[in-house]
Formats: structure tokens, C-alpha cells, sequence
């Protein structure tokens, strides 16, 4: 085995106390032995438990980490959930890095060998996404830390051919989750740091994996509000990743910079700001046409920020379980923009499907004035066309169908406002709505975390034909 050298990498927050486990908000004490098929919260729940990204919390020592993995090892001949590719490509890389700090042993090296000589057989294909890059960075590490060949041929096809798919030019994950973005971005960092820091295989992945990097960077960083918070745009929420700060701190140190004069385009996303206001735009397609479950129904969605605290904000994702929470969550109505007769603007169905998607048409791309629309609502006789105009004090959204529709404002839970005939007044803002038929406020729930949902209060404004928002 080689003896693997690393640079800091990001450190987790507790979330386990003897046999005692947190993830995704929820606990679980197993009591004397550790249940490595539970699925009593759900499979998202149980995969946390099967990555063993633990091991690598602030208060964990040798000692500890290798009593978990003992007992994992004893239940492995009937572990289902945890020889799944996607958990099983996560607890590689975790355990890599544990035996490369603390050390490991013939028997370890033995059972994580033959872990990786199963994902090998099992690649992610029919999944393809996050899922196969996930098994090509274990495979990479796997390839490192057991000087095998074979496991490099194998993860430097995938990383070259995915990582240039997956990327796009402005950096963005083509998933378009600011979540997920993070944690790609996370891991590309850990590849980095392997690569550099070890002398094999030439570091022939130094420069594709510094380029993306460098693009996945400054994209995020494009994508993160001045409050340091990203959008929960389609499958996102917050304390799954790490946070751009602790990405920009692992980053600083691995040598890279972010570049400020990078635009966002190919990903959709559009940011507009003045002193007062920070609004992230949606204008893109819901994600790659062969992969679009962690879509939402949220063509032309925004969030807004004033004065760098959130203002109008995305619903959020709570869970991926097949429920209403997860249909209303991945729904148009859950975001900030119009429904026409009640329907998403794009088939979202089931918890991670989508249909029919809405196609955007780009009309006018300037810092100052966005103009978009989309088919999503033909059915009904009628494109959406949203205007996004920034001036040095206000914001203006005009929205036109040919139909009667209803535009949704979803405000953050702190947000203390009240309706006085065609405004919303609240502490530091207005909002005045123009050629309005109705205006009423709503409670809706907002998922600023998986399994925590907040009471909060909405707007839906009635209108037809069009409608302008105003935010000063």
C-alpha cells in the first residue's frame, strides 16, 4: 500500500457520540450494535450512515474510527444499502483517507480492496450524473492509495470524458443544484490534493482537474450572495455541503484563486445586483436532457436578497422521499414565478422524474435588463415571458402570458410585512404591483434543510396578460 500524502482537507462538524448518529436532522442511537441497514429514515438517511464521511469529524480519533469500521466489516456479508455504487464509492474515498492519516491494516486493505473491485464491476452508467463521477473519483483514489493500474485506467476515463460533459463553460454542475455543485467541487479539491501531493502516474490529471476546479470555483462564488448563503435552486439545501467560505479556505490552500471576471451564461443562472438589492435568476433548461432528477418546476424562479439578508427566497428541499412534500417542493407553485391553471411549468413526477420541460428562449442578456421566455404553458395557449430590469435603487419584473395567471413570492420566515392596497411594505422595502387583479398572503413552508421545514409567508398576485413587480 502507499503511503498517501494529503493537505488539509475540510473537517466536519460532530455527528456521531458512541453509537449515537445524526444526519439530514435526524438521530438514531443504535444502542451496542450499529444497524448499517437501517432504513428507518428513509435511503438518503441510510447513505449518510454508509458514506463514513464521520470519520473525518473534528473529535474523531484512530481508535474510534476502526471500532465503526470493525463493525461494519462484521455485518458486510449481509449489507445491502452500503454495497450500493453511489455509498460504496463515498465510504472508498472516506476510508482511503482515514487509513492515510491513521493507518490501516491487511485486513482493512483486503476488505476496501475488494469493496473497489466491486464498484469497478458496478459503475453508475445507467445513472450516469453526480453518481458516476462519485465512482470515478473512488476508483482514483482507490488506484492511489493501491498503486493499481488498472483502477487508474478505469477512473481517468471517467473523470475526462464526465468532467468535461458535466462542467459547463461557466462552471457550473450541469445538474444546476448549487448543492451538489459544492459538493463536486468538494471532491475535485480532494482529487487535487491527492494528485499533487503524490508522485504517481505522472500527476497526469494535475491540469484537468486544476482547470475545473478553477471554473467550478468562481461559478460558486458567482452563485453565493454577499451574506455567503447559495440559492436552494432545484435539489438543494443547506448543510449537505460545505459552505463556499470553507470551499474558498480548502482552495486557498491548495494554491487556487477565484476569478472575478467570470460570467455566468451556460448554466442558466443570471446575477443581478446594486447597493441595496441581489437577485440570482433562473433562464436555463431544467438540467441535461438524460438527467434531470434534481429538477424543479422553477423556470424563471429568483432569489432576492436586500441588504444582504434573504428577502424572497426558494422553498428549499426537505426530502427525496415520494411524498407531497416532495411534489409541492419540486412544483412551479414552490418557487418565485407564475403558474398558469395550476400546472408546473415542467412534467416534474415522482421524486426524482421528469416529462415534458419548459424551453427557454433568451432575448436580451445584459447586466442591467434580462428578458426570457419559455413554452412550458403552450398547452394552455401561451408562452411565460419574465423581464428582469436593475436600476441603481430597484428592481423590475414584468411578467406577460396570454392567460390569467398567478405569480408566487416566497419570503423568508423572518420577514415581517403587511399588504396595503397594491404594495407589500416592509421594513426596508416596497413592493408595488401593477394592473393586478388580487393580491392575498398564504402560509407556505419553507425547507432551508433536509427534514426541517419553517412556517412562512407567501404572496400569490392574480393577474392577466401582465403584471409588474416592482422592489424598492
Amino acid at each position: 500500500m502507499t503511503s498517501l500524502k494529503f493537505a488539509e482537507s475540510i473537517q466536519f462538524d460532530e455527528i456521531i457520540n458512541e453509537n449515537s448518529f445524526i444526519f439530514l436532522n435526524k438521530k438514531k442511537d443504535f444502542g451496542e450494535s450499529i444497524d448499517w441497514n437501517y432504513l428507518g429514515f428513509g435511503r438518503l438517511w441510510a447513505y449518510n450512515l454508509n458514506y463514513f464521511e464521520f470519520l473525518h469529524q473534528k473529535e474523531m480519533n484512530a481508535q474510534r474510527g476502526r471500532e465503526i469500521i470493525d463493525s461494519f466489516i462484521e455485518q458486510l456479508d449481509r449489507c445491502k444499502v452500503g454495497l450500493e455504487p453511489y455509498p460504496l464509492s463515498l465510504r472508498c474515498v472516506n476510508w482511503i483517507r482515514f487509513f492515510s492519516k491513521h493507518g490501516g491494516n491487511s485486513r482493512y486493505n483486503s476488505v476496501l480492496y475488494k469493496q473497489l473491485l466491486l464498484l469497478k464491476k458496478s459503475k453508475e452508467y445507467h445513472i450516469m450524473g453526480n453518481h458516476l463521477l462519485e465512482n470515478g473519483f473512488a476508483l482514483l483514489f482507490g488506484a492511489y492509495y493501491f498503486n493499481d493500474k488498472t483502477f487508474y485506467k478505469e477512473a481517468k476515463g471517467i473523470l475526462k470524458s464526465q468532467l468535461d460533459e458535466q462542467i459547463l463553460d461557466d462552471g457550473g454542475h450541469f445538474e444546476l443544484s448549487p448543492m451538489y455543485h459544492s459538493i463536486m467541487l468538494f471532491r475535485l479539491l480532494d482529487c487535487y490534493n491527492l494528485v499533487v501531493n503524490n508522485d504517481l502516474f505522472d500527476k497526469e490529471l494535475e491540469s484537468v482537474l486544476k482547470e475545473k476546479v478553477t471554473k467550478m470555483l468562481s461559478w460558486l462564488n458567482l452563485m453565493t450572495f454577499s451574506n455567503g448563503k447559495f440559492p436552494l435552486m432545484n435539489d438543494a439545501a443547506y448543510r449537505i455541503s460545505p459552505t463556499t467560505n470553507e470551499l474558498n479556505e480548502y482552495a486557498s490552500g491548495l494554491g487556487f484563486s477565484v476569478n472575478r471576471d467570470t460570467l455566468l451564461k451556460d448554466s442558466g443562472y443570471r446575477k443581478l445586483s446594486n447597493k441595496k438589492f441581489e437577485l440570482i435568476a433562473d433562464i436555463g433548461k431544467v438540467g441535461p436532457d438524460y438527467q434531470p432528477g434534481h429538477a424543479h418546476a422553477d423556470t424563471f424562479t429568483f432569489e432576492l436578497c436586500v441588504n444582504s439578508r434573504p428577502l424572497i427566497v426558494d422553498t428549499g428541499t426537505s426530502t427525496y422521499e415520494i411524498n407531497e412534500e416532495r411534489f409541492y417542493q419540486r412544483s412551479t407553485q414552490a418557487h418565485n414565478t407564475v403558474v398558469v391553471n395550476n400546472a408546473n411549468s415542467s412534467k416534474v413526477w415522482s421524486g426524482h422524474r421528469v416529462g415534458k420541460r419548459a424551453k427557454v428562449e433568451v432575448i436580451s442578456d445584459t447586466p442591467e435588463l434580462l428578458v426570457a421566455s419559455h413554452d412550458g404553458y403552450k398547452t394552455f395557449g401561451t408562452n411565460h415571458k419574465r423581464s428582469f430590469k436593475i436600476d441603481k435603487d430597484v428592481i423590475l419584473i414584468i411578467d406577460e402570458i396570454s392567460n390569467e395567471g398567478k405569480a408566487y413570492l416566497h419570503f423568508s420566515p423572518n420577514e415581517d410585512f403587511f399588504i396595503q392596497e397594491n404594495e407589500i411594505i416592509g421594513s426596508d422595502f416596497r413592493i408595488e404591483f401593477s394592473d393586478f387583479i388580487d393580491i392575498k398572503c398564504i402560509n407556505t413552508r419553507y425547507a432551508p434543510e433536509f427534514n426541517k421545514t419553517i412556517i412562512n409567508k407567501s404572496v400569490c398576485i392574480t393577474f392577466k396578460d401582465k403584471l409588474e413587480t416592482l422592489f424598492k
